[in-house]
């Protein structure tokens, strides 16, 4: 009985291992593994033609600090991609039941979308506090491979700064070589001045070429990863993610608009940037918490991300409405979503919107026993009015207090 239930558990592994293994072969891992190969070799083969590790201090410094940067740089991206962000599990409902009027229910992976998750089309899974889908780890950033990803994002440029570095000093005392003797000039560069014998590997035409295409590449990743860097930095700095970003301007757009006497406050924001950091680096490589619970700021709702609306007018479910206003019809979302039809009384949980127009679900009595019957669609902001995030102590649905 136990070696069966060993072999099942291996067999478990294997194939987890070969789904991971699966990863790999997708143009982005391809691509960014392809430019860390070329690079880092290009880099270790003219770092012994330019400085010879072997008979000098800094040379062997050099070298070391160049296989480093490759070890740190491939560990923290395999690290991103196969540890993964981190899913909510199937299934998963809150622990109170009168927190799901404030929640999505994804009838996908069948769980309500725990707080600051989302769904991810390319994962097929709700994702744990989703930053965003990256192609070239082909995973999605998220809760557990968020301070493994913004390594990666660090590490790769300062790696491609010091293999440029090396790229151009090569081609320099490589061609200086050349000329000094071409002139017959005695004449003595710090490659020549610490090789004896002359380097066995030739720098000619092709070895040119492919240090210059290596340095393309450096140059262009450092510019690129670098630039991917700062916004990830300032994003976690805030305690956000690049979706509650977006969230936070709509939330504050619509403060605007509507000219109300309020100031909003991000709820994950801990009000220092250390203590926001410390929220995804963590010493020991762990992120705190467990990806579906958050610690909040001082005086602010778990749920004042997600904004419920009480419907004020009827709304028939036009396309282009003409008793809404003009402005209403004029602006009316250019997509093929739904609109859908608003009676009076009702309420709409809205998680994004444009000026005239939200976009959100319509609660219904019965969601709370299969989480499958909200309707999604678009509806006029001026049919609805805010209603108050501050915890209410409505009693749960029958269908909720049947399922405890």
């Amino acid at each position: 009985m136990a070696a069966s239930k060993m072999g099942t558990f291996c067999s478990v592994i294997k194939f987890e291992n070969l789904q991971e293994l699966k990863r790999l072969c997708h143009w982005g891992p391809m691509i960014a593994l392809g430019v860390i190969a070329i690079c880092s070799t290009m880099a270790m083969i003219d770092s012994v033609l330019w400085y010879w590790p072997l008979h000098t201090t800094g040379g062997s410094v050099n070298f070391i600090m160049l296989i480093n940067w490759t070890v740190m740089i491939v560990y923290n991206y395999f690290n991103a991609m196969f540890a993964g962000p981190g899913f909510v599990p199937r299934g998963w409902r809150p622990e109170n039941p009168q927190d799901s009027m404030y929640l999505q229910y994804c009838k996908v992976c069948q769980a309500y979308k725990a707080p600051r998750s989302h769904h991810c089309r390319k994962c097929n899974r709700c994702v744990m506090k989703m930053d965003h889908h990256c192609p070239w780890i082909n995973n999605c950033c998220g809760h557990q491979n968020h301070a493994s990803f913004t390594l990666f994002l660090l590490l790769a440029p300062l790696g491609c700064i010091h293999a440029a570095f090396i790229f151009v000093m090569t081609m320099y005392t490589q061609l200086y070589n050349r000329l000094s003797f071409g002139w017959n000039t005695v004449k003595i560069d710090m490659s020549m001045a610490r090789r004896d014998p002359p380097p066995i590997v030739p720098f000619g035409l092709a070895a040119f070429a492919a240090t210059l295409f290596a340095l393309g590449l450096a140059l262009g990743t450092t510019v690129a990863v670098g630039m991917l860097f700062f916004i990830q930095i300032k994003i976690i700095l805030r305690n956000k993610t690049s979706i509650e970003s977006w969230i936070e301007e709509k939330a504050k757009d619509r403060i605007q608009y509507y000219q109300l006497e309020e100031i909003f406050i991000f709820p994950y924001d801990m009000g220092s940037k250390w203590e926001n950091f410390k929220q995804v680096f963590t010493w020991s490589g762990v992120p705190e918490g467990d990806g579906l619970e958050w610690p909040i700021r001082e005086g602010c709702h778990r749920y004042s991300l997600t904004v419920r609306y009480k419907v004020i007018e009827d709304y028939n479910g036009a396309c282009c409405p003409l008793n809404r206003g003009i402005k209403t019809f004029f602006t009316s979302p250019c997509t093929e979503e739904p609109r859908i039809q608003l009676q009076k009384g009702e309420l709409i949980l809205a998680t994004r919107g444009l000026r005239y127009w939200l976009y959100g679900d319509k609660i219904l009595d019965d969601c709370f026993i299969e989480g499958t019957s909200r309707i999604r669609g678009w509806f006029p902001r001026n049919c609805v009015e805010k209603c108050p995030c501050d915890g209410e102590s409505d009693a749960a649905p029958e269908g909720e207090k049947k399922n405890r």
